[in-house]
């Protein structure tokens, strides 16, 4: 059988990257995985988070064997293998060799907003929490070491015109666009991973991307240096932003 074609997305919390990962699991041809490095960031980090326990327990903690799961075959074999990635999970003791068995996409969001939503449910993120520092290093591997620059498409962007930046991630990717790709049936999947029901109540909602609402994300000022170093990573790959 072919190659299926390997699909990962990297993107920071508080983005709209679980929207996206609906979008690609609602394509026949794809198979999609939500986060597999979640359960090994756990347990080397010893943070904290909601379902801690649960999600070691039932996930895999060798950084190694969910990278092999990663570059071998597609779920049941389709075509399209979708990976829903955390950059904050890619902690600097994973090699990175392997990403090159991938297609790597990148999913930004403009600071302000992701530090605004982030403080909702954190009030004291440290800078590698929100993963702008670790997006950049991974986009600047893949980089120097692609013939081309990775696809790069900004949460806004998607939100203003999904059928269009759709379109042109397909088109970037060499895949057909699937109109199917625009709109889910509201609900859980066996497939979103077992922190979904503390996090994914209003995705759970959701039967196509939200409309973009321009609003103003006050970042405080104890954040303000935080957010600058946020902003200098999202602005180098802001520049490769398909549009």
């Amino acid at each position: 059988m072919p190659e299926p074609a390997r699909l990962a997305m990297w993107s920071g919390p508080r983005n709209i990257s679980t929207a996206m990962l609906r979008s690609w699991g609602s394509r026949a041809d794809t198979a999609v995985v939500d986060e597999p490095f979640y359960a090994f960031y756990l347990q080397r980090t010893g943070k904290k988070h909601p379902t801690t326990e649960e999600i070691i327990a039932r996930g895999e903690t060798d950084w190694r064997k969910v990278a092999a799961r990663l570059t071998t075959a597609s779920p049941e074999g389709k075509r399209i293998f979708y990976q829903k990635q955390m950059t904050h999970h890619l902690l600097p003791e994973v090699e990175r060799e392997w990403l090159g068995s991938l297609t790597n996409c990148f999913l930004i969001r403009d600071p302000a907003e992701v530090i605004a939503s982030y403080i909702k449910k954190n009030d004291d993120p440290a800078l590698d929490d929100l993963g702008f520092i670790q997006q950049a290093e991974i986009f600047e591997w893949v980089r120097t070491r692609s013939d081309f620059t990775p696809p790069v498409i900004d949460a806004r962007d998607v939100l203003q015109d999904p059928e269009r930046m759709l379109r042109l991630l397909c088109a970037t990717l060499d895949l057909p666009f699937d109109p199917a790709m625009l709109s889910w049936p509201p609900g859980l999947r066996a497939t979103d991973g077992v922190w979904a029901k503390h996090w994914y109540g209003e995705v759970a909602l959701s039967t196509s991307f939200r409309q973009y609402q321009p609003a103003p994300a006050s970042v405080p000022e104890r954040l303000s240096e935080i957010h600058d170093r946020c902003r200098e990573c999202y602005d180098r790959l802001y520049e490769h932003r398909l549009r």
